[in-house]
């Protein structure tokens, strides 16, 4: 199979290289893994990854897989990253962890800079460990200074597993544990390719979705609305990316009911949508913001950033959000190499002409296979949305399941890690996010795996 890059750069895989059998499942290390390891969420890859390196996992038996997800869709600058490993190294020998009342320079370096990058009035810091935690402390904090408990988000979000940050979650993991955190409620995600709320050209009508979205807020609630929590581009929803506009009217909504609104940037945020935060395209601008994922670039770091004035309220009302790991020093100081990196590289801008190079190549992948239903995304967050019947409307997700799978593992085999979003109704959509540092000649080696798996599984669909 070949595959040419912009470049010109002509790729071909070693076959035999690349469809070699993943690790044996008699290896005693699949023994003790069956063994002692808890499941967390489906099953385990079935490759013993002994490295990682750039854009590419290794395995234990030789095997190179290029990363599509930047591990846990955090990685931006690759694995392994030079500057990265030598903030780590310096870092862990000096200064790594301190009782959480006492400060360091990286965390009020890190906390100044961010500031720096974000438009008034977002000043104020809190630096944790994980999107969940973050989420968890806005919450936290939005419920404090609203003195009120009701909180709305989307229908396909995910938040976290933590209490009020699963309460939140609606994509997956609602069933089985009991009642959530009181008052939350949700509101229909505003999903272009498949409209609930149609106009009479066919497209959606959000406004119209808003408006019916809120009114059934204001009659479930009990005058407790404190805070809207929702993702700028919906990444675990199957990248969805509101119309522009739709922030802005959201952002109303809020006001006019004393609500704050959070937006959570844990993958949007720090240059992957070819902006340094996704909000910046509809000038919109968060009472509270959460990231995590992409500012540690792959080490545990989280922040909430707010106002002056909502912080000042919050600690007026006795804020506690007294952690373990709140401001450590070593994983603050990588979050400053990462802003280093992020600005002398230029990884905007790079992200946004990586992103058009990525989605052309996904557009010529869907002009050839007819089970490709949409492509959508910015900068290097896409999407590419599976169904079995492109022409019945917007597609059906009906079987696209098991379609989705099977390009899953067919990529892997051929040297790709894919994420696939299976949820109810929406068939399947591949979330593709790799590091910002990848190459065209990177991307062109995924577009072509991707291009072949597809085919592949069509084929043996027939």
């Amino acid at each position: 199979m070949r595959w040419t890059c912009a470049s010109g750069a002509t790729y071909r895989r070693d076959m035999a290289a690349s469809t070699t059998s993943p690790s044996s499942s008699t290896d005693p290390f699949w023994t003790d893994a069956e063994r002692h390891l808890v499941r967390y969420g489906g099953e385990f890859t079935r490759e013993i990854i002994d490295r990682a390196a750039g854009s590419f996992v290794f395995t234990a038996d030789g095997r190179r897989i290029l990363d599509f997800t930047s591990g846990q869709m955090s990685a931006i600058l690759g694995h392994a990253h030079p500057a990265i490993v030598d903030t780590v190294r310096r870092q862990v020998a000096t200064l790594d962890h301190l009782y959480s009342g006492m400060l360091s320079r990286p965390v009020v370096d890190l906390a100044r800079r961010l500031a720096e990058t974000l438009p008034d009035p977002l000043e104020k810091v809190l630096l944790l460990t994980t999107g969940a935690e973050s989420n968890e402390a806005a919450i936290r904090m939005a419920k404090l200074v609203t003195g009120r408990h009701e909180i709305v988000s989307f229908a396909r979000s995910w938040h976290g597993m933590t209490q009020a940050a699963a309460s939140a979650t609606y994509s997956a993991g609602r069933k089985g544990y009991g009642p959530g955190a009181p008052g939350n409620f949700a509101i229909p995600v505003p999903n272009v390719y498949r409209p609930d709320f149609v106009a009479a050209d066919g497209t959606l009508d959000w406004r119209r979705q808003l408006h019916f979205a809120f009114d059934l807020i204001d009659a479930q609630s009990t005058g407790s609305l404190a805070a809207c929590l929702v993702e700028p581009i919906l990444s675990s929803g199957g990248i969805i990316e509101p119309p522009i506009g739709y922030l802005a009217a959201l952002r109303d909504k809020c006001r006019e009911r004393g609500m704050l609104l959070i937006l959570d940037e844990a993958q949007t945020g720090l240059c992957r949508t070819g902006d340094w935060y996704a909000f910046e395209r509809d000038g919109v601008v968060p009472d509270i913001l959460t990231l995590s994922k992409t500012l540690g670039a792959g080490l545990p770091l989280a922040a909430v950033v707010t106002s002056a004035e909502i912080e000042q309220r919050a600690h007026e009302r006795g804020f506690l959000f007294f952690t373990t790991h709140v401001a450590d020093p070593l994983p603050a100081a990588v979050g400053n190499t990462v802003l280093d990196v992020l600005s002398a590289d230029r990884l905007d801008e790079r992200a946004r002409s990586l992103g058009a190079f990525l989605r052309r190549g996904l557009v010529e992948i869907a002009e050839r296979h007819p089970v490709v239903g949409d492509i959508r995304g910015r900068g290097l967050l896409a999407g590419l949305e599976l169904v079995v019947d492109r022409d019945a409307g917007h597609g059906s997700g009906a079987g696209s399941d098991e379609l989705g799978a099977r390009v899953t593992r067919r990529c892997l085999e051929l040297g790709l890690h894919m994420n696939i979003v299976q949820l109810p109704g929406m068939g399947g959509v591949f979330r593709i996010a790799p590091p910002l540092t990848a190459t065209e000649d990177e991307l062109s080696l995924g577009l072509g795996i991707l291009d072949e798996a597809i085919g592949d599984a069509c084929a043996g669909s027939r």
